[in-house]
């Protein structure tokens, strides 16, 4: 008996011409993200230096190049590469460690004089206006609540200044929206750095070169002593930034390079038995604050769209933050023998490093402005598991 069985072969052609997909390993890509940064932020700062912006300049080309970037990168990368999955560009927080602790290097070697006896006794001052502060987030984090239709502890974290990069952690870690926290921190960091700046270069009322917050060392020394001892400096402020993160010190890397900056020269002196005069170059705090403005870009390039409602909840609760902020500023004038622009300067909410930089452009106060935020930043981040608890307990009972 035959059977007769038929098969069907189907043969499938290659295409002629098969698109390549190249794929770039995740470290590559964030390396060349960063170049693509810095390049694009080194002509937007000096278009700013020549627009008399002084050092603000960089900071806010670093937003620019950050923001552009991130909206850039992703579709060439997409119509080069063929590569259809490649999503958005995350914050880099390696970049604002890095950027903290170059710019916390320049400023404690700029403070390395300073005469720190007489801030002490006035600490409780710095406290009580850190709980002013503190109070006056959480009533604006409430209104936000009640605004925008969203939990409490979401606009609490949205709106108490304790840091983009921390509120957002908190937010992953209570299953919060994180897109929104990180927007609205970013968006009153943002203001903040754009208007404190403006404020205080118009009350001075003269030109100040952006060199002049370096101390006005422009070329990079060659000498084989001095690049040693820079080496040195960074090389103990990233050992000394790693163990500060390891027992969970606020600002790990700009407190550990403020401390290097401060100590540097007295202990390299006593080590040496001869006085050392050493002051980084200035392309460090250039890069440091280039850095810290690119993470606050790459926010805004990573989610740089939303509604029309929700924009206009942000300006609100901003406006109400910046507020605060003044109204703190008039509580230390009472309190204190400083002048308007130093308390405002100490109690502008949020942008620390920032703000230290302000004060350091200018010359005005730097030890108290300095002293100032280092004691918010420490008293906010020793509080936050206070603030947290109570938010909670809101959170389940709104009402």
């Amino acid at each position: 008996m035959l059977i007769n069985q038929t098969f069907t072969v189907t043969q499938t052609q290659a295409p002629l011409h098969k698109p390549t997909t190249v794929t770039i390993q995740p470290t590559l890509s964030k390396l060349i993200i960063l170049c693509l940064e810095m390049l694009l932020a080194v002509p937007l700062g000096y278009t700013g230096v020549s627009l008399n912006l002084g050092g603000i300049a960089w900071i806010l080309s670093g937003i620019g190049a950050g923001a552009i970037i991130c909206r850039s990168y992703p579709p060439l990368y997409k119509y080069f590469f063929n590569d259809i999955n490649f999503g958005v560009i995350k914050p880099n927080r390696i970049i604002r460690q890095i950027g903290m602790l170059l710019v916390g290097l320049t400023i404690g070697f700029s403070n390395a004089r300073a005469d720190f006896t007489h801030v002490a006794t006035t600490i409780p001052i710095y406290i009580i206006l850190t709980l002013f502060l503190l109070v006056s987030g959480a009533f604006t984090g409430y209104i936000y609540s009640r605004l925008g239709k969203i939990n409490i502890l979401t606009a609490m974290l949205a709106t108490v200044p304790g840091g983009v990069g921390v509120m957002a952690a908190i937010a992953a870690d209570y299953n919060r929206n994180v897109t929104l926290v990180a927007l609205s921190q970013v968006f009153r960091v943002t203001s903040v750095v754009i208007l404190i700046p403006l404020i205080a270069r118009a009350s001075v009322n003269t030109y100040l070169p952006p060199q002049t917050l370096f101390n006005n060392q422009l070329a990079f020394n060659l000498q084989p002593s001095y690049i040693a001892l820079l080496c040195l400096a960074l090389l103990l402020a990233g050992l000394i930034s790693t163990f500060a993160l390891r027992i969970k010190l606020p600002a790990a890397h700009f407190f550990s390079a403020l401390l290097v900056g401060i100590t540097f020269n007295p202990i390299i002196s006593l080590l040496s038995s001869t006085e050392t005069h050493f002051t980084p170059p200035a392309v460090i705090g250039i890069i440091g604050q280039i850095l810290l403005g690119i993470t606050i870009g790459e926010y805004w390039g990573e989610k740089p769209t939303f509604g029309k409602r929700a924009l206009l909840y942000m300006t609100i609760t901003t406006a109400m933050t910046l507020l605060s902020g003044a109204a703190a500023s008039l509580i230390a004038m009472q309190l204190t023998t400083w002048d308007w622009l130093t308390c405002l300067l100490v109690t502008a909410p949020g942008g620390a490093a920032e703000m230290i930089l302000v004060a350091l452009a200018i010359d005005h106060n730097v030890d108290i402005v300095t002293a100032g935020h280092l004691v918010r930043l420490i008293a906010i981040n020793c509080s936050l598991p206070i603030w947290l608890y109570l938010f909670r307990r809101l959170d389940q009972n709104p009402n």
